[in-house]
């Protein structure tokens, strides 16, 4: 395990987005963060108040800050991401659209599977559905990982081989008097969790851009921001799963949530379109009273120095997640193994809200 006074002592501790990081020398306090509140961070995470944390990186300004690892990997370990992945096929969907490989969001994604047998139950609204649709886990498919009962629920797809049939042959859901339909829901759209429509769409960006995803991954995204060796799980077709379970470094995590917060810019070049980095992580669908979906990225709201301040957040099982405060010019990654405990989500919130955001010093203004 690598300690945070190690990492100090080595020089590793401070790093600049690059394709292959090169080490600064701004302190945290340079960057405006308290480096005693990150000790006790890392004295916490060791001592068992966060259970089973492999990695917390916090950069602010374009900086890497903090870096500790909790588990024997160390940085070059590619941790599974879990449904984290799904907000770079988020990226990809913006870059496909960008070489003119899809028309746009409301492009219809059952066009591109017509080579493929009729799908069970047919329904004219089965073709229209639209790729924002499935960005925005919002499509009228019948499927709701949150749902046990749910005939799409994830858990049901992975007893199967053909997943992406799975997803076409999905009926269409129906709206009980207790549930809202979409002309009822904020936004227009009622939201439920379905990893099976993230795997479709990842099959739409395949058939769509003409070349194997992660061929495409690599070229258009993981490539020009130095992310090597991805590791991707795969359906027992072969095709890389879009919606979970890809291996990258935490730091490759990094360079993600840093690549959004410079409005999809990363080594002089403009990586991801600006445009949809803004529309991508703006609402789309609202999940609670608290929580907003965007296309594929989570919206939430933390307090700071005693006032909200909006984030959008890469979001995966267990509590991974990658968080992104514009306004702090902020970006907090926080690996885990916390799959089965059901508190992963709630310990990496009480790590980001009473641990790393209180390491934000006041006195340093948000980025304009």
């Amino acid at each position: 395990m690598i300690s945070l006074r190690s990492l100090i002592l080595s020089g590793v501790l401070f790093a600049s987005l690059s394709a292959s990081p090169s080490f600064a020398e701004p302190t945290p306090s340079a960057l405006g963060l308290d480096l005693e509140r990150l000790h006790a961070l890392e004295t916490a995470v060791r001592a068992g108040e966060f259970k089973k944390i492999t990695s917390v990186l916090v950069a602010r300004h374009g900086q890497l800050a903090f870096e500790a690892y909790f588990d024997p990997g160390g940085q070059e370990v590619r941790r599974n991401t879990r449904s984290a992945t799904k907000t770079v096929a988020s990226l990809l969907t913006g870059l496909a659209i960008e070489r003119k490989k899809i028309a746009g969001v409301e492009a219809p994604v059952l066009a591109l599977f017509r080579d493929r047998p009729a799908p069970a139950n047919p329904d004219p609204r089965k073709d229209k559905i639209s790729f924002e649709d499935l960005l925005t886990m919002s499509s009228l498919l019948e499927c709701d990982d949150w749902n046990p009962f749910s005939r799409g629920n994830e858990e049901r797809m992975y007893v199967i081989e053909d997943w992406v049939g799975f997803a076409l042959d999905l009926p269409i859901k129906g709206f009980p008097a207790w549930t809202p339909k979409p002309n009822e829901s904020p936004y227009g759209r009622s939201f439920s969790y379905c990893t099976a429509g993230v795997t479709l769409l990842g099959a739409a960006l395949e058939r769509a851009v003409g070349q194997k995803l992660e061929t495409f991954a690599d070229e258009a995204l993981f490539a020009p921001l130095g992310i090597e060796k991805p590791e991707w799980q795969r359906t027992p077709l072969g095709l890389v799963q879009a919606g979970g379970g890809l291996g990258l470094r935490s730091r490759d995590l990094w360079k993600l949530g840093q690549l959004a917060l410079n409005g999809g810019q990363a080594n002089g070049r403009q990586v991801v379109p600006a445009a949809w980095i803004t529309r991508s992580t703006a609402p789309h669908a609202r999940i609670d009273d608290e929580t907003e979906y965007g296309y594929l990225w989570w919206l939430r709201t933390w307090t700071w120095n005693d006032r909200p301040v909006r984030a959008f957040a890469m979001n995966g099982s267990g509590g991974n997640s990658v968080q992104v405060i514009p306004e702090l010019d902020l970006v907090v990654v926080v690996t885990t193994e916390n799959w089965n405990g059901g508190d992963g989500h709630a310990l990496t919130a009480k790590l980001i809200g009473e641990r790393v955001l209180p390491a934000v010093l006041p006195e340093v203004h948000a980025k304009d």
